[in-house]
């Protein structure tokens, strides 16, 4: 079965619990996700069936839209309301100072992402790290916030919608959010919208058209010898077309391609077939 899904992972649950979840309900024996979501966390989250979890380095899956609610006055270790160690009474800010800060945070910058994060140490979640015990390090990283919306202000939260390049950890935004406004402050909640044009429903799983995800051009007007060259895996040249990366389009396969500057061919991924 091959196929490409957007699911919605409820809160509390990990990515992986949940896959396991989706594969007993739609009896499939291989599936993998994208973009791993803290349990902490829900939202869309992108699973591939079969052969299509091959596709995920291939999505467009830029920007990233999420919304939160930051606790003013809040202290946590992993900066949500998983690990609270205090809780401060603050002072009501001005609307508009808010909406300073968060325009202030738009752009390009260098943070640290939290240890209650999936990142990846040594084939472990830093977030399984830090419930252990155990003292997390990450490196600091670039991220891109495109967008920082204030939705609402209930004193002592704060709403708002953030889109954001792949990588980013909203958490640390919200911690940015607190230090701009000289308070602690954590995430009380944590929804992410959509991945690129990739959206999930709560309790539904929605089909993706592959070739509207993949970011690459589609080619459908091939000859009958090319097509039967892609379908072999053959060694040959395109010559009518510029350097690229390209969706070679069949009726029952596609295939990703790479154009080189001699016009050849080389196979990112080869006969990858359309039915489930």
């Amino acid at each position: 079965m091959n196929a490409l899904m957007v699911a919605y992972k409820p809160a509390q649950i990990s990515c992986n619990h949940f896959l396991q979840r989706l594969k007993r309900t739609y009896g499939v024996k291989k599936a993998g996700y994208s973009g791993t979501l803290d349990p902490f966390a829900r939202g869309s989250l992108i699973v591939g069936f079969g052969n299509y979890t091959r596709l995920f380095s291939h999505l467009s899956k830029t920007p990233k839209v999420y919304e939160a609610t930051l606790w003013l006055g809040a202290e946590s270790l992993s900066l949500d309301t998983e690990n609270i160690v205090s809780i401060s009474v603050i002072k009501a800010f001005e609307e508009s100072q808010i909406e300073d800060v968060l325009a202030s945070l738009k752009g390009e910058i260098t943070y640290t992402p939290p240890a209650y994060s999936a990142k990846k140490i040594r084939g472990k979640r830093s977030y399984e790290l830090a419930r252990a015990g155990l003292e997390v390090v990450l490196p600091e990283v670039k991220m891109q916030i495109f967008d920082l919306e204030l939705l609402a202000y209930n004193h002592p939260y704060i709403s708002f919608r953030i889109s954001v390049s792949e990588g980013a950890y909203v958490r640390s935004v919200g911690k940015m959010i607190g230090d701009s406004l000289g308070v602690t402050a954590s995430l009380s909640s944590l929804e992410r919208i959509s991945e690129g044009a990739m959206r999930g429903k709560i309790g539904e799983l929605i089909a993706v058209d592959v070739l509207e995800a993949l970011k690459y051009p589609v080619i459908s007007d091939f000859s009958d010898e090319i097509c039967q060259n892609l379908w072999l895996g053959r060694k040959f040249s395109i010559p009518n077309q510029k350097p690229g990366r390209y969706i070679a389009n069949f009726e029952d396969f596609f295939s990703i391609i790479e154009i080189k500057e001699d016009k050849s061919i080389e196979y990112l991924l080869n006969r990858m077939g359309k039915k489930c």
